[in-house]
């Protein structure tokens, strides 16, 4: 298992976390995701290699800027 935190911004309630979980988790490869608006992270878990430049560009696509 690889874990990754990626910092965005825009998330402002835990309607947008529940946003960003749902959108990430439809990638293969994610075991699981934890959003946290207050500080602006999402974690992933994740169960084989996954580029991280596919789940940013997943953030991006709904409305988040990733924060690089």
């Amino acid at each position: 298992m690889k874990e990754l935190v990626i910092k965005i911004e825009g998330m402002m309630c835990t309607g947008c976390e529940n946003r960003v979980q749902n959108a990430v988790k439809t990638i293969d490869g994610v075991e699981g995701v934890i959003a946290n608006h207050n500080d602006g992270t999402v974690k992933v878990t994740l169960n084989k290699d996954v580029d991280q430049k596919v789940i940013e560009e997943k953030l991006e696509d709904i409305g988040y800027e990733v924060k690089r």
